[in-house]
């Protein structure tokens, strides 16, 4: 099951990363560039953090391949369909990646025998760092920093809501799609109603 989270969650992530490196009107190289760290970054990191000598998307390379494809096609459709991109439009596909990365990668942390706290880093680090780095290349201070919704946030308390069930006995994998699916509405409802965090005041 955690194999499909990460298959589902590179997707979603991927879908991000064209859409904003379409938004900038990027090369075919670009936009593919884009999609596949957006989409591989924070999982390589994790998997780097948590000792596993070989990456999930080197285990799995046909998921290079679908970036590949997805990200010569959906350009094409945009344009042969006149759809205007905006900005907006990044988060929706976000969203979902959220979810799914950030129970894969506590998950993944919680059965290398990592400390709760570990597991909720690594379900940040999952969701977050592909995200950042797209941000930078595209010149845009990252997002996961700058808009003060509760994104990391929701990756954080998610892993400690995981694993708090499944210490009171319920299954792993029941665990991690009900914290996937809380995850998931609770970003929806933070993009509807535009939650935002405190910001810093001097």
């Amino acid at each position: 099951m955690l194999a499909a989270f990460e298959l589902l969650g590179v997707l979603a992530f991927a879908a991000s990363g064209i859409i904003e490196a379409a938004r900038k009107r990027l090369d075919v190289f670009g936009v593919v560039l884009i999609a596949a760290i957006t989409a591989f970054g924070g999982g390589t990191l994790r998997d780097v953090l948590l000792g596993n000598k070989t990456f999930f998307w080197v285990q799995h390379q046909e998921l290079i391949w679908t970036i590949i494809a997805i990200g010569v096609i959906t350009p094409l459709f945009f344009r042969a369909r006149h759809i205007e991109i905006t900005q907006r439009a990044i988060e929706w596909p976000d969203a979902i990646g959220l979810g799914l990365f950030a129970t894969s990668g506590a998950q993944l942390a919680l059965d290398a025998n990592q400390s709760p706290l570990i597991a909720s880093l690594m379900a940040v680090i999952t969701t977050v760092f592909g995200g950042i780095i797209r941000d930078v290349l595209v010149n845009e201070i990252p997002r996961a920093v700058n808009d003060h919704q509760p994104y990391a946030l929701f990756a954080f308390g998610g892993a400690w809501l995981m694993w708090g069930m499944e210490e009171l006995g319920l299954q792993a994998d029941a665990a991690v799609i009900i914290t996937a699916s809380i995850i998931i509405a609770l970003r929806f409802l933070a993009i509807i109603f535009r939650w935002k965090l405190p910001a810093w005041r001097l």
